[in-house]
């Protein structure tokens, strides 16, 4: 029997998609067959973005932390039948020093931005009888790590969103799943890398030593790349996934320790 992950016919929003994981996320799924739009603030970014890559898709500028901002993107999207909450902030933060103003801008934007758009989304797929809404966690869900628990915290956050708008949609032909994305190779990694080992050093000993210091549990001992998470995300839009709902999958390079999730 063949397998294919043929998304012909469905559209996908992918949050914060002009760069990183989500860029490859929405390449992916592009590949596959939907129409997807790429989300960013910056219009001419996005417009950069689909000028680089392959498929059908759309231009959905917009600050999705913002009901506005969210009501734009949507606008320009129409019917949203696969969405990918992808957007998300990290750094490094000693835990004392981190203020009630960063908790509460890292709350809204990588949790509420991504409760929102659930919100809005999830009727006109419940009533089509068929979608797929995907959250991009990380292993910092499970794995608080010391140096960033304001992230931690919030991608521990997103598994419990998960969770309960599956239930939401229980019966209806729609799933909601979660990826445990782990250490993953982007430009904003290499930055936080540098915060954490000497900036001196060659990329990839710089990466080693990352690894070897603040991320030993890792199986795999290297980062990921992001089209190893799109891959995931595109087996999880597919009608391949259909029985697979309010789950946290990972693909962490084995970084958590532990047999379920």
């Amino acid at each position: 029997m063949a397998l294919a992950l043929d998304l012909s016919g469905r559209t996908a929003l992918v949050t914060g998609s002009t760069q990183g994981i989500g860029r490859a996320i929405a390449a992916t799924l592009a590949a596959a067959g939907a129409r997807v739009a790429i989300n960013g603030r910056r219009p001419e970014v996005v417009d950069s973005v689909i000028a680089e890559l392959d498929g059908d898709l759309i231009a959905a500028p917009g600050d999705v932390t913002t009901a506005e901002g969210t009501a734009a993107v949507l606008d320009a999207v129409g019917q949203v039948d696969i969405l990918v909450n992808n957007l998300g902030i990290f750094g490094a933060t000693p835990a004392l020093e981190i203020t009630d103003e960063e908790w509460q801008r890292y709350f809204d934007v990588n949790v509420l931005s991504a409760v929102r758009l659930i919100r809005a989304t999830l009727p006109g797929m419940t009533a089509a009888g068929w979608g797929r809404v995907l959250t991009i966690a990380s292993d910092s869900a499970v794995v608080i790590p010391a140096e960033m628990i304001h992230y931690g915290t919030t991608k521990t956050a997103l598994l419990a969103v998960t969770r309960g708008f599956a239930k939401e949609a229980a019966g209806t032909g729609v799933t909601v799943n979660s990826v445990i994305a782990g250490p993953t190779h982007t430009g904003g990694v290499e930055d936080f890398v540098y915060q954490l080992v000497d900036r001196s050093l060659p990329w990839d000993e710089a990466q080693r030593e990352f690894m070897r210091l603040h991320r030993p549990q890792s199986l795999l001992q290297r980062l990921i790349e992001p089209e190893e998470i799109a891959q995931m995300v595109a087996y999880l839009a597919s009608p391949l996934a259909s029985a697979t709902t309010g789950g946290a999958l990972r693909v962490d390079g084995g970084y958590v320790d532990a047999i379920l999730p």
